[in-house]
């Protein structure tokens, strides 16, 4: 006697809402997460529905379902394609259509898995999908999430544009101030808006939004004012080093004084900084990966300059091929050595071997060590994808260099939201 087909439920990701901030790829255990230029998309073939990667999702994108026939399962060349997620089909269609074979026993819409797979990407010790808190420090700020979407963007004004390292340098980068006017628009340190550049892509369709992250503290760029401040790098190049322009960043950089921006969001709450008295705040960043960090540095500068809190340490290892890609290097310097403790890692200078941010790290062992049995301390990294293995690595070594146990101390870091992690 034959049974209905077998019924899945396929795991898709919504491209409308999606804003490419790879955090599903980035937290997926088994891989099943992938993207081409156009869209970000799940393998039903390795998709073992554990959910690791719907919570951490800034927009909720990820987490959509739609029934299927397990044999007519959605391809990966098919999802990215869409411009817009196809209609559900009811049940009572799909099993009037499908053909009765027999199955072995299988119940209709079971997961697409039910063994654990380890992620051969990384070891355990280090991959992010185990180690990257999905929840905020316990003291942190309430955070207003996904207030415009992508269909209906709020519009921002430029009130600022200005290069923030050494002119001529083959990373410029901006920094771009943003001013909402009367319209509410919240945003906490750490959080992320997304950018909708006008025109269309190849395809004759609108682009889609590009994430970035807020660099200004929560009472403005300028203090008392409803705006806030991006750092932008200009992209002229993709990861393999072919020529290429990208679409958001050259809009952004290009940008003049009075031009009027779409933005949708804010995004994000769990990368988000304490507000306890007493922590410690341990920022591991590259590049534009500064930007979260400034918010948190100048934040704690202001509510420190007015004598009401007394804050734990601010350490930095901060990462670039030369001291002149660097964002922000002047106003670094220009911060008290007893109010912040920063380290430079530069991976490119002329004469001088390649040095990066867990180098850094690593010479700081001793200091570091004691601030992961703290249970005050929280470690925030930001930055490309490529950082994050060796980061993570350095502390594992830190932490067994110490004698703690690091399987303890990360299960821990993790479940207090005191280790968390944003990779692009």
């Amino acid at each position: 006697m034959s049974e209905t087909a077998e019924l899945l439920q396929q795991h898709v990701i919504d491209p409308e809402v999606c804003i490419r901030c790879n955090t599903c790829e980035a937290t997926c255990p088994v891989g099943a997460v992938t993207h081409d230029s156009r869209n970000y998309v799940v393998d039903p073939d390795k998709c073992n529905h554990c959910m690791a990667c719907v919570p951490p999702c800034p927009t909720g994108s990820i987490d959509h379902w739609l029934p299927v026939l397990r044999s007519k399962a959605y391809s990966l060349a098919e999802q990215l394609s869409w411009d817009e997620l196809p209609a559900a089909q009811s049940v009572d269609a799909l099993q009037a259509a499908s053909i009765a074979q027999p199955t072995s026993g299988s119940t209709a819409f079971e997961n697409t898995a039910t063994t654990t797979v380890t992620a051969a990407v990384n070891s355990p010790v280090v991959h992010a999908a185990s180690l990257g808190a999905t929840l905020p420090p316990w003291s942190a700020a309430h955070p207003y999430t996904n207030l415009h979407g992508p269909k209906s963007p709020i519009t921002a004004t430029v009130v600022g544009n200005l290069q923030v390292n050494e002119a001529g340098t083959d990373n410029e980068t901006h920094h771009i101030v943003l001013d909402f006017g009367s319209m509410p628009f919240p945003v906490l340190e750490g959080q992320s808006i997304g950018i909708v550049p006008p025109g269309v892509d190849a395809n004759g369709k609108p682009h889609h939004a590009r994430q970035y992250s807020v660099a200004s503290p929560r009472n403005g760029e300028r203090p008392g004012y409803n705006n806030l401040s991006l750092t932008v790098k200009r992209v002229v190049q993709d990861h393999q080093g072919q020529a290429v322009k990208g679409v958001a960043s050259n809009y952004l950089c290009d940008l003049k004084t009075g031009d009027s921006v779409q933005v949708i969001g804010p995004f994000g709450s769990s990368f988000l900084m304490p507000n306890h008295p007493g922590s410690h705040l341990v920022m591991i960043c590259t590049g534009t990966g500064s930007a979260p960090m400034r918010g948190m540095t100048e934040w704690r500068r202001r509510i420190q300059a007015n004598g009401k809190f007394q804050g734990g340490k601010l350490v930095l290892f901060f990462g670039a091929r030369t001291q002149q890609e660097l964002p922000y290097f002047g106003p670094l310097q220009k911060l008290p050595k007893d109010f912040i403790d920063i380290h430079f890692a530069f991976s490119r200078t002329p004469g001088q071997p390649k040095r990066y941010v867990q180098d850094a790290m690593r010479d700081a062992s001793t200091e570091l060590a004691t601030l992961l049995q703290d249970p005050q301390t929280h470690f925030y990294v930001c930055g490309l994808k490529s950082m994050e293995e060796g980061v993570l690595l350095a502390l594992h070594d830190i932490a067994v260099g110490a004698g703690l146990d690091w399987t303890a101390v990360a299960e821990r870091l993790k479940q207090e939201g005191r280790l968390q992690l944003e990779t692009y």
